[in-house]
């Protein structure tokens, strides 16, 4: 049986808990450099979490979302990235994620976005709408899984670069501390 899942906005009592369920669901996927939980706290410090989500259960948050600006080099305004996002392993393939990007989309939409990018999965990704555009890329990152979902039917063309708290590695001095 499916748990009952609450999705909401992020605040400020949920951040070791995102953490947490950020480290987990991050802990033994090979391809990742395991800086996630550094990203989000360094994406919170520069108030850039346009849209953070957390889904509950049982009043524990078990998965979580972030959304935040990126910059595109033909000057496309109001686009966001997508991620990091986490489901705790337990919680994982129970739809919990796909409910996250559901309603954080649905929130930018509301925010007047143009659109939103990510790095991700290919299959996944695309069962959202999201699809790899040619001359819209992400440098040092393969086409083949370098996202792309205009909201309003303009797709910008030329190079994104996700905020700077895309580089915390949790080392001092690094962007997760500020400076």
């Amino acid at each position: 049986m499916k748990p009952k899942i609450v999705v909401r906005s992020e605040i400020d009592e949920d951040a070791g808990a995102i953490t947490e369920v950020t480290i987990a669901a991050f802990k033994t996927l090979e391809i990742s450099n395991h800086t996630e939980q550094f990203i989000i706290a360094a994406l919170r410090a520069a108030k850039a979490l346009t849209v953070s989500l957390v889904a509950e259960s049982g009043g524990r948050v078990v998965g979580h979302v972030a959304f935040s600006p990126v910059s595109i080099s033909d000057g496309t305004p109001n686009w966001y990235g997508l991620g990091p996002i986490s489901v705790l392993p337990e919680y994982q393939r129970q739809g919990i994620g796909k409910e996250l990007i559901r309603q954080g989309l649905l929130r930018l939409k509301a925010l007047d976005a143009r659109g939103c990018c990510l790095v991700g999965h290919p299959e996944y990704y695309r069962k959202f709408g999201f699809v790899n555009v040619p001359g819209l890329v992400h440098e040092g990152v393969p086409q083949e899984v370098f996202f792309a979902l205009s909201f309003d039917g303009r797709t910008p063309c030329g190079i994104v670069t996700f905020h700077r708290g895309f580089l915390a590695d949790g080392w001092p001095g690094g962007a997760g501390n500020g400076k």
